[in-house]
């Protein structure tokens, strides 16, 4: 039972936050320093989870084969491949250091 009271509680949560952003007055989002933060944050959040996904396992930091994958995805950023380029070499890289450590 506690599951669903969780669950119920993150809808409502979901939904007033949603309904919290509507009701924001134009005038406030046409600042220059909100405009730039809105533009930054999602980037900050998304790198956030990517080193979080990628160095943590629970409380431990560990370097595996996703940090590898990683590191070859910012290589082939660096040299400005396609970004399906980028996805197949990070998977490829992940995908033989796993097979190569086992």
């Amino acid at each position: 039972m506690n599951i669903w009271i969780a669950i119920g509680a993150t809808v409502v949560g979901c939904y007033l936050v949603k309904l919290a952003g509507l009701l924001v007055p134009a005038g406030a989002l046409e600042r220059p320093l909100v405009r730039r933060m809105a533009a930054l944050l999602p980037v900050a959040l998304l790198a956030a989870l990517t080193a979080q996904q990628a160095f943590a396992d629970g409380r431990v930091l560990v370097l595996d084969a996703k940090a590898g994958g990683l590191a070859a995805a910012a290589v082939a950023l660096l040299l400005r491949a396609p970004f399906l380029v980028v996805i197949a070499v990070a998977v490829a890289v992940t995908a033989g250091l796993r097979a190569l450590t086992g």
